[in-house]
C-alpha cells in the first residue's frame, strides 16, 4: 500500500514536470499562443481570450528514426522582442513595413528548436534542426489545426491526387467539417470563427521543401499533407508530366536547417486582412545588394486578346509588325513593357530562336527607342534543361525579363527550381513573372526581381469558362492575394452582365462592369501589372485607357477602408503625393460613404471613374467625374451589381 502511494506521487510529479505550457502574447496582448509539452508537442491560439485554435500536434518524422515533437524535453528557453522597420525593395503594399513581434524559442533535447512568434496580426511557428547527419530524409510532417467549432471556410478546392496543380482555385464557401480526409485544399485558406474573427492559414520562407496542403477530417479540423519527392516521371506533351513513381519521403535535405513558417493571421475586421504583410515579414531578406535595376511597371499582354488587333494595314498575328504596334501602344500610354507570350519562339521547346516572322533584335531596338522593354515567355522545362544558355541569349537580345510557365507542381524539386530561376535571372538583371505557379511564400523578398506570380484563377479563364464572377473577384484579395503579388491580368474592354456573358476564346469578355476592371488596378497587387486586352480596343477608349495606365503598380502605403470577405472592399493606397482609392462589389449593388481622414492637409482634385447609370444592363457603361475636396470630406461610393469605383486624389 505504501509502495503504491509513493509510485503514484512519483508518477504525478513526473507528469507535471513533463507536461508544461509556455505562453506567448502578441505586443498588443490580444493574441495568446500556448505551446504545450505532453507526449506530443502542440500549440493553441486564443484571440481576446476566445479560443481560435485548440491544441494541435506539431512534429516532423525523419528516416533515421527521429521524430521531433514527440516526447519533447526542453533544454533551454529564450524569449525575444523585436520592433523594427523593413524597407521593401519592391513595395507591394507598403514601402516601410512595421515588424513587431514577441518570440519564444524552445531548444529541445535531440538537437532541434521550435520558434514561435506572436504578432498583432497573427502567429507563426517553425522548426529548426541541428543534426549530426549531413543529409536527412523527411518522411512526413504533422501540423494539425483543431478548431473550436465547425467554422465557415472559403476552401481553395484541389482535385489532383498527385498534387499536380496550377493553383487556379475556385473557393468553396461551406463549413470545415464537410471535407473528408480524401479532400484537400491549398493555401492560403480563410476560415471564420463564429465571433466574426477571420483566420487565414498559410506558410512563409519556404525553401528546399514541398508546399503544405490541408486535408479535411470530416470533423472540426484540418491536417497537413505534402507532395512526395518524384522518383520518376514521363513527359506528357510539351508541358505536362505523368508521374511514374513517388519516393517514400517528402524531402531530402540538410540535417542542419530551418523549416518553413506555418502561419495563422487573425483579424476581427476583414479590413486587416487587406493590410496583412505576415508572409513578407517572415521571409528571408533580399540577397540582391543593389536592386536599383529592378523596374516594376505595366505590361501590354498579347495572349489573352490573341493578337486580334484591327484597323491596321498589315495582317495581325505573331509577327514583327503586330508587336511594333503593341510597342507603339505601350509607348503612347506610358507602359513600361510588352510581353511576347507563347508563340513567339520557333517551337515551345526551342526558345533560343524566334519564329521566322519575328525579329527579336529589331523589336528590342524599336522598343528601346520608345522606352518600352520586352519580356519573353518560356515553358519551365526547356528553360530548366538549358538555363544559362537561354538566359544569356535573352541578355544578348536585350530583353528585360522572363515569364516562366506551366510548372504546375509544388514538390521539393519544383520549389528549388523557383529559386534557381530567380537567382539565375537576378545574376543577369532580368525580371521574373511565374505562371502555372503556387502562391508566394517569400521568394519575392529574397529575390525582389521576382515581381509577380499567377497561382490564381484570373481573367484568362473567361476565354473558356464562366467561373470568374464578381464574387470570385472580391474573394481573391482576402485569400490568394494575402500571400503576395497576384498576376490576375486585368483590363478587359468587353464587359458583360452575368446574363449577357458568353465564351469567346479569341475575343473574350469579362463578367462585371468596366469600372470593376478599373478598380482592380488599385486593389490587385502586382508590381508587374498587365493590360490584357487588345490594344485596338484600348485605342477606341483613350479616356479609360489613360486612366488605368496612370495607376502605379507599387505603393508607399495601403489603408483598407471598407471590407467584407467575398462581398466587397474599398482600399486607399498612396504613391508619392497622390492617393488612389479602389472599390469592388460582388453581384450586389452597393453604396457607402468613405471619409478622407487619411489625407494630408490641403485641398485635393479628385478624378472618379464609376459605374454608368446603365451599367446594370450595359456593363461597359462608365462615367468619369471630377470634384474638389479637403481632408476629412466624405466621398460617396456607388456601385452597380458586379461594379467598381476608382478615385485618384491629387493635391492642389
Amino acid at each position: 500500500m505504501i509502495r503504491s502511494f509513493f509510485m503514484f506521487v512519483y508518477l504525478l510529479f513526473s507528469f507535471k514536470t513533463f507536461a508544461k505550457d509556455y505562453t506567448l502574447y502578441s505586443p498588443d496582448k490580444n493574441i495568446q499562443v500556448t505551446v504545450s509539452l505532453n507526449e506530443k508537442l502542440a500549440w493553441s491560439i486564443k484571440f481576446k481570450n476566445e479560443v481560435m485554435l485548440q491544441p494541435g500536434e506539431l512534429a516532423i518524422t525523419f528516416d533515421h528514426g527521429v521524430i521531433i515533437g514527440y516526447n519533447p524535453v526542453v533544454s533551454k528557453e529564450k524569449r525575444n522582442y523585436k520592433n523594427d522597420i523593413i524597407t521593401a525593395d519592391v513595395p507591394v503594399k507598403s514601402r516601410l513595413i512595421k515588424d513587431e513581434y514577441n518570440e519564444l524559442e524552445l531548444s529541445f533535447k535531440g538537437n532541434y528548436i521550435l520558434k514561435v512568434r506572436a504578432y498583432n496580426e497573427g502567429a507563426a511557428y517553425r522548426f529548426e534542426t541541428n543534426f549530426k547527419e549531413k543529409e536527412v530524409k523527411v518522411v512526413s510532417e504533422t501540423s494539425n489545426f483543431y478548431f473550436s467549432n465547425n467554422y465557415r471556410v472559403l476552401w481553395p478546392v484541389e482535385n489532383d491526387t498527385a498534387f499536380q496543380s496550377h493553383f487556379e482555385n475556385i473557393f468553396k464557401d461551406t463549413t470545415i467539417a464537410s471535407f473528408t480526409p480524401k479532400q484537400y485544399g491549398n493555401l492560403p485558406m480563410l476560415l471564420f470563427h463564429p465571433s466574426k474573427v477571420s483566420l487565414l492559414i498559410s506558410e512563409a520562407d519556404l525553401y528546399d521543401y514541398p508546399n503544405l496542403f490541408l486535408f479535411g477530417t470530416s470533423r472540426n479540423s484540418v491536417t497537413a499533407g505534402f507532395p512526395k519527392v518524384i522518383d520518376s516521371l514521363l513527359p506528357r506533351g510539351d508541358r505536362g508530366n505523368r508521374i511514374i513513381k513517388l519516393a517514400n519521403y517528402i524531402a531530402r535535405t540538410s540535417g542542419t536547417r530551418t523549416y518553413p513558417w506555418r502561419t495563422v493571421s487573425i483579424a476581427d475586421d476583414d479590413k486587416k486582412l487587406l493590410e496583412n504583410n505576415l508572409t513578407y515579414k517572415l521571409s528571408t531578406p533580399s540577397v540582391i545588394k543593389d536592386a536599383s535595376w529592378i523596374k516594376p511597371g505595366k505590361v501590354a499582354w498579347d495572349w489573352w486578346n490573341a493578337n486580334n488587333i484591327y484597323g491596321v494595314n498589315f495582317k495581325a498575328g505573331l509577327n514583327t509588325s503586330t508587336y511594333k504596334y503593341n510597342i507603339d501602344f505601350a509607348s503612347a500610354f506610358g507602359l513600361e513593357y510588352i510581353i511576347l507570350d507563347e508563340g513567339w519562339s520557333r517551337t515551345t521547346t526551342d526558345v533560343l530562336h524566334a519564329r521566322k516572322e519575328i525579329d527579336i533584335d529589331e523589336l528590342v531596338k524599336y522598343g528601346n527607342n520608345k522606352n518600352v522593354g520586352i519580356i519573353l515567355w518560356s515553358l519551365w522545362g526547356p528553360l530548366d534543361k538549358n538555363m544559362d544558355t537561354i538566359l544569356d541569349q535573352f541578355v544578348r537580345w536585350g530583353v528585360k525579363g522572363i515569364k516562366v510557365d506551366f510548372m504546375a507542381r509544388s514538390d521539393q524539386r519544383m520549389v528549388n527550381y523557383y529559386e534557381k530561376v530567380a537567382a539565375a535571372a537576378a545574376k543577369r538583371n532580368l525580371l521574373v513573372d511565374l505562371h502555372g505557379a503556387y502562391k508566394p511564400v517569400g521568394l519575392n523578398r529574397k529575390y525582389p526581381n521576382v515581381l509577380s506570380y499567377e497561382g490564381v484563377r484570373g481573367l484568362e479563364n473567361h476565354k473558356w469558362e464562366a467561373t470568374i464572377t464578381p464574387q470570385h473577384n472580391v474573394t481573391l484579395p482576402f485569400t490568394r492575394m494575402t500571400a503576395g503579388p497576384m498576376d490576375y491580368t486585368p483590363g478587359a474592354m468587353i464587359n458583360a452582365t452575368k446574363e449577357n456573358f458568353r465564351i469567346v476564346f479569341t475575343e473574350p469578355m469579362s463578367m462585371g462592369t468596366r469600372a470593376h476592371q478599373a478598380a482592380m488596378y488599385v486593389l490587385y497587387e502586382s508590381p508587374l501589372q498587365m493590360l490584357a486586352d487588345n490594344p485596338s480596343n484600348y485605342w477606341r477608349d483613350t479616356a479609360f485607357t489613360r486612366f488605368i495606365a496612370a495607376i502605379p503598380t507599387t505603393w508607399d502605403t495601403t489603408l483598407a477602408l471598407e471590407a467584407l470577405a467575398a462581398e466587397y472592399l474599398a482600399v486607399a493606397k498612396k504613391s508619392k503625393n497622390k492617393w488612389y482609392v479602389g472599390s469592388m462589389t460582388n453581384s450586389t449593388q452597393r453604396s457607402f460613404t468613405i471619409r478622407t481622414d487619411f489625407l494630408d492637409d490641403g485641398h485635393y482634385s479628385v478624378s472618379i471613374l464609376s459605374d454608368g447609370i446603365n451599367s446594370d444592363r450595359h456593363a461597359s457603361d462608365y462615367i468619369i467625374s471630377k470634384q474638389t475636396i479637403k481632408k476629412g470630406d466624405p466621398i460617396t461610393v456607388k456601385m452597380a451589381p458586379g461594379g467598381g469605383w476608382v478615385a485618384v486624389l491629387s493635391p492642389l
